[in-house]
């Protein structure tokens, strides 16, 4: 399978942004790059390279969980060179206003034409003595500030920003309604990523009720899936990862595997093929902490549709 998102910046030649899949209705898939300290420019190149054949855009994180890695802008760039799309993540949670302006500022000039934009999480406890958090936005004032600086590119006939914000799948209770995630939409985002979560009957709840409110009619509601390694990162997710939905038997799977990183492609796989029936899901935000050739290989499995409605 090859996106239109691979095509380089050559002769007549356009890059399909993410937020063009968006826009035309596609079940759209966004891939991870897995970034440290230590990972350079051929690093993010390789594994970018890998992905942009499979996925319509290529996910640039910043600094999750307190892991320190290279810029998120800075790898963007990298991106571009290539005729990559990156999906760029900004976190409220290490920056005050001014410098989370600034990187929009200079995340727009580049190029990049999606972002997604969230609070962040809190430093785990061992780090809090050694770095400070600063949380100086929350997520709807950051949409805010963001969507108004889209509105001057635009009015500038520069391309208009794509903003996304997270969403936390949970059990709703029946009279629950999207109230909060309703201020983010009207705060400017126009996609939604949720938190990892493989556990399908309660997407099917969750999503139920957002499609009931006609959330999925004003934003493209994006999964996170991961391709797990073994069962030891299976079960580091279930009982580590705040927020995370990982049902116990996910991690029986992988107890006395022979090729985990088969079966985590093989399950990976299933549940984005799942996904693609629940109704108002509109993609899959794909990570690994294996190789990016992991992704790739359960994209491809997965044999994603395209065009599909969403709204329901």
């Amino acid at each position: 399978m090859q996106h239109l998102s691979a095509m380089t910046r050559q002769g007549n030649d356009i890059l399909r942004t993410f937020r063009d899949a968006v826009a035309d209705g596609d079940f759209t898939v966004t891939g991870q790059l897995r970034l440290y300290q230590d990972t350079g420019r051929g690093d993010v190149i390789r594994q970018a390279e890998c992905l942009a054949g499979a996925v319509d855009a290529v996910a640039v994180t910043d600094c999750p969980y307190g892991v320190l890695h290279m810029s998120g802008v800075a790898v963007a760039a990298i991106l571009l060179q290539q005729g990559i799309d990156p999906l760029l993540q900004f976190s409220a949670r290490d920056r005050n206003r001014l410098a989370l302006k600034s990187e929009l500022l200079g995340a727009a000039a580049l190029g990049v034409t999606s972002l997604l934009l969230q609070r962040g999480e809190r430093l785990p406890g061992e780090l809090q003595p050694e770095m400070t958090q600063v949380f100086d936005t929350g997520a709807k004032k950051f949409l805010t500030a963001a969507r108004q600086l889209g509105e001057f590119q635009s009015a500038r006939g520069e391309p208009e920003l794509l903003l996304g914000t997270m969403a936390t799948v949970f059990d709703p209770a029946p009279e629950w309604q999207p109230a909060e995630l309703n201020a983010k939409l009207d705060a400017g985002a126009r996609f939604v990523q949720t938190q990892i979560c493989l556990d399908l009957d309660l997407l099917r709840r969750y999503m139920k009720i957002l499609v009931a409110a006609q959330v999925t009619w004003r934003c493209h509601v994006v999964v996170s899936v991961p391709v797990l390694t073994s069962a030891e990162s299976a079960r580091w997710l279930y009982e580590n990862l705040r927020g995370s939905v990982v049902p116990e038997g996910v991690v029986k799977r992988f107890d006395g595997a022979r090729d985990p990183e088969a079966i985590g492609v093989d399950y990976c796989a299933e549940t984005i093929r799942a996904l693609q029936e629940i109704p108002g899901i509109g993609g899959v935000n794909v990570s690994t902490t294996g190789d990016a050739e992991l992704i790739a290989a359960a994209v491809d499995q997965a044999a994603v549709r395209f065009s599909r409605p969403v709204r329901e």
